[in-house]
């Protein structure tokens, strides 16, 4: 039993999207991962903006989750990744930028108006 963190779904929200994350990944050998714990992890580093080796311990491997995560980002024929469709399938909420994303928009604000009052 690991922590929850705010960026969880629950498991019955999981459940809808499961097929949906199933089908990137032929099924070649069992699965050693969990997918909900996978899947988990996407969301905190989604929501937190961490690097991926900053990745709690609690959830898989950070190797393991970037695996499912480059492989669920993948744009599909319509241009939508799977990551896309299940994160809005199951109404989760959060940021979809980066903590580096986000400061990198802030500097360069910050540097915009520097460069105005000159």
């Amino acid at each position: 039993m690991r922590k929850r963190y705010p960026s969880d779904i629950s498991k019955e929200a999981f459940e809808e999207i499961r097929p949906l994350l199933e089908s990137v990944r032929k099924q070649t050998k069992p699965r050693t991962v969990d997918l909900y714990e996978v899947f988990c992890g996407v969301l905190y580093l989604l929501k937190s903006g961490c690097q991926w080796r900053m990745l709690p311990s609690e959830y898989p491997k950070w190797r393991t989750v970037h695996a499912y995560f480059a492989k669920w980002s993948e744009p599909g024929p319509d241009g939508f990744s799977v990551l896309e469709r299940a994160l809005k399938k199951c109404g989760w909420r959060g940021s979809y930028k980066t903590g580096a994303q986000i400061l990198d928009e802030l500097f360069d604000r910050r540097r915009a108006e520097r460069q105005e009052h000159r």
